[in-house]
């Protein structure tokens, strides 16, 4: 934890010292569940990656539409 970190925490801690104790429980409670949000969040983001791209085609037939979709210019470059 960098010292930037710790002192935020401290700041908030201030702030919330003078909160009654439900007020502190409902804060805890929706800290929690955001925490919780947060690593499914992380965990759907990495496997919605997979399968991305979708083809009845195979690699080579891909690989041959790419290719001869490219164009060259013969155009020549003077000096």
């Amino acid at each position: 934890m960098t010292f930037t970190d710790k002192n935020i925490i401290e700041n908030y801690f201030g702030l919330f010292e003078s909160l009654n104790s439900m007020s502190k429980l409902e804060l805890i409670e929706k800290l929690t569940k955001s925490l919780k949000a947060e690593n499914k969040s992380k965990e759907n983001n990495f496997y919605k990656s997979f399968g991305a791209f979708s083809s009845e085609k195979t690699s080579d037939e891909i690989n041959t539409e790419i290719k001869s979709s490219r164009k060259f210019r013969t155009k020549e470059i003077k000096f």
